[in-house]
């Protein structure tokens, strides 16, 4: 299929979304499918059909970020940042600033309220998180979830911070409060700053090295000294040093200076 770098420059008009950013092979390969998928013939038809139809775009945007979460994701390193991390982090202050970056759907900044609940009071807990999916955060917004979404969670927490709704489990009231969510672009819009934890997790694996590269750039600059940035179970850093990050446990990188 012709016509990919005009349709790079179109999308990148159209949403922001730099795709030359991304793995190119990786990426052009899941459009493709997606535009076969639609029955549309070139990559020209399909950005006519992106401008006219609302749906069709929000399915391109949703298909592009891969939206696949669960709470409590890799629940081993959920482990350490519970019961090592964090202990870590409040020794100095009890209100750390924590970004849930590219959060998708809501479960990750909602596993971070119910085990930041186990340190401070509820209604002390302020998450950060940040999604370029608007389609992903209104349904972080609603927080219903189906029942392998809530699998890794301790039963006393599902009881706790969910209510029951046929074969749901509906995110209450009391820690939705705990999240604010907002649109945020990673490779254009400005990262929050003073951060005490970073989390993002199983999204670099998408993009180019350089593009990396000015990720952990930016990612250490959004950090406090000493503060911490959790990343992915196959997004190990390499070389953390050029970035001044220090491995402090596998996938936790801590800023040097």
């Amino acid at each position: 299929m012709e016509g990919y770098e005009a349709f790079k420059e179109r999308i990148y008009e159209l949403t922001g979304i730099d795709l030359s950013s991304y793995k190119e092979r990786q990426m052009k390969r899941r459009i493709e499918s997606l535009i076969t998928r639609n029955r549309i013939d070139s990559y020209e038809a399909y950005i006519k059909a992106l401008q006219t139809d609302k749906k069709l775009m929000e399915e391109f945007i949703n298909y592009l970020t891969i939206n696949v979460s669960e709470f409590r994701r890799n629940p081993q390193q959920w482990d350490v940042l519970e019961s090592e991390i964090i202990p870590m982090l409040m020794k100095d202050s009890k209100k750390i600033k924590i970004w849930s970056a590219a959060c998708s759907t809501g479960e990750e900044p909602y596993t971070l309220v119910m085990m930041m609940s186990h340190f401070l009071p509820l209604q002390e807990i302020e998450i950060i998180a940040t999604d370029i999916d608007q389609g992903a955060l209104e349904k972080a917004n609603i927080g219903m979830y189906n029942e392998k979404a809530v699998k890794n969670l301790d039963p006393k927490d599902i009881d706790r911070f969910f209510a029951k709704n046929g074969g749901f489990y509906q995110i209450k009231d009391d820690v939705k409060r705990r999240v604010t969510f907002k649109k945020h672009n990673l490779l254009e819009d400005d990262y929050p700053s003073q951060c005490d934890l970073i989390i993002c997790r199983n999204v670099m694996i998408y993009f180019t090295e350089e593009t990396k590269s000015m990720m952990y750039h930016k990612f250490h600059d959004a950090l406090k000294t000493k503060c911490i940035l959790f990343v992915g179970s196959t997004e190990q850093i390499i070389l953390p040093t050029r970035y001044d990050l220090a491995p402090v446990k596998t996938f936790f990188y801590q800023r040097m200076k």
